[in-house]
């Protein structure tokens, strides 16, 4: 297995592409099976021609890509970098041995309802769960039924890994591209199933951390909840509504969390009932959408059953940086008897990037400190793609991490 990325800022498509291609051909020294390519909204207008101009240079190699906010990849310098508000395109080709490739395109307003068999679902996207594939996405924005989807191909595929994010749109047409064989597409899915020799490693970092201590849901209704008690409590005495623990918590804040926490409150949810020490990783980040002061109740952006655990999180950049840096460090101690991975795609928020950091390439520059010089590609997402715990989900202001390796003799 092998990878190569590169990156172009040229504001010249032909330019940009002959530029890109060249590089990554020198660099894999063989022919690709699979190319990947992202394209800043700054090229809009031109989508329709980004495919054929690919199609001769990259042989029978299958391309798959969409529009961005950004694109990021390596210079040819080696520096990868993540490339914001100005024309930029990212390309990243794999040979890949051993590994089938079958690409799909899916139309939300088709999909199988949440009650049907998993046999409907393997039936739109043509690979069978015997396949045991792994999953790269890309959506169209405004595509409503996103968390259908991921829970159906969850459903579907229990053992797959899916990761990808949804497409930048051109500020004007508000349109969007997403590439996929020899068509453009303007709406839908589109992806990539890989089986055989491949797997798939996710890193999701969401950006936050906690504050103030775990609490179990007494009572709550879909997204709202009413009651809460801290999980160290054994005295159902000590239920309070989520406001009064949130006021609590907030009398042992420092001024400068006390300030952050006006701006930039969270809610993680567990995603697990049995783990009895939660860390960071183990919540899944949500918007806090509402307080009602009358009854003390808090809404979250998901729903949330009684008995669930949650925690107040608080995001800002240098939490953002500290939780990349401790997730990427352990990746690379659990895998340091491997070699490096061969290649690697990044799926990041537009909400990161230099909007979050105020510097470029923070997120790019820790991968690169962490892992080393390995090929890399990716965009800047209106929404991200990856797992936390067993279930994928559709994230914000997060940083995915696909990382692939072959499988292990």
């Amino acid at each position: 297995m092998k990878w190569a990325s590169a990156v172009s800022t040229h504001p010249s498509l032909e330019l940009a592409l002959r530029e890109v291609i060249e590089r990554v051909l020198t660099q894999l020294e063989t022919a690709p099976n699979l190319a990947i390519i992202f394209i800043s909204s700054a090229f809009a207008s031109e989508y329709s021609r980004v495919l054929p101009l690919l199609k001769g240079p990259l042989g029978g190699a299958h391309i798959i890509g969409c529009s961005g906010g950004g694109v990021i990849g390596r210079t040819s310098a080696g520096q990868l970098i993540e490339v914001e508000e100005t024309a930029g395109i990212s390309l990243t080709v794999a040979y890949l041995p051993d590994v089938n490739i079958q690409g799909f395109h899916l139309s939300i307003d088709e999909l199988p309802d949440l009650d049907s068999p998993p046999s409907e679902w393997t039936e739109i996207v043509g690979v069978s769960p015997a396949e045991q594939p792994h999953f790269l996405l890309m959506a169209d924005p405004f595509a409503s039924g996103m968390n259908d989807l991921l829970q159906g191909l969850d459903f579907a595929y229990p053992d797959s890994v899916k990761v990808g994010g949804l497409a930048g749109i051109e500020s004007i047409s508000r349109s969007c591209g997403l590439f996929c064989g020899q068509q453009l597409y303007r709406q839908g899915v589109i992806g990539v199933a890989l089986s055989g020799n491949i797997v798939i490693d996710a890193i999701v970092a969401q950006g936050c951390r906690p504050i103030g201590p775990t609490f179990r849901v007494v009572e709550g209704d879909r997204n709202v909840v009413t009651k809460v008690v801290a999980q160290a409590s054994a005295d159902e005495a000590d239920t309070q509504t989520p406001l009064e623990a949130l006021q609590e918590l907030f009398q042992d804040l420092d001024e400068t969390d006390r300030q952050l926490a006006q701006e930039s409150l969270f809610i993680g949810l567990a995603q697990s009932s049995f783990k009895q020490t939660l860390e960071q990783g183990d919540f899944l980040i949500r918007n806090l959408v509402g307080v009602d002061p009358k009854v003390g109740a808090i809404a979250i952006a998901d729903r949330i059953r009684p008995g669930q655990r949650i925690r107040f999180h608080l995001r800002d950049a240098h939490t953002a940086q500290e939780d990349l840096e401790a997730l990427l460090k352990a990746y690379r101690l659990d895998n340091q008897d491997r070699i490096a991975p061969p290649g690697a795609l990044l799926f990041a928020c537009n909400g990161r990037g230099t909007s979050l950091f105020d510097v470029p390439n923070c997120d790019t520059e820790q991968f690169t400190h962490q892992l080393g010089p390995v090929p890399l590609g990716g965009f800047f997402c209106n929404g991200e793609i990856g797992p936390v715990g067993k279930t994928t989900f559709l994230h914000g202001f997060t940083s995915v991490f696909c990382i692939c390796r072959e499988l292990d003799e």
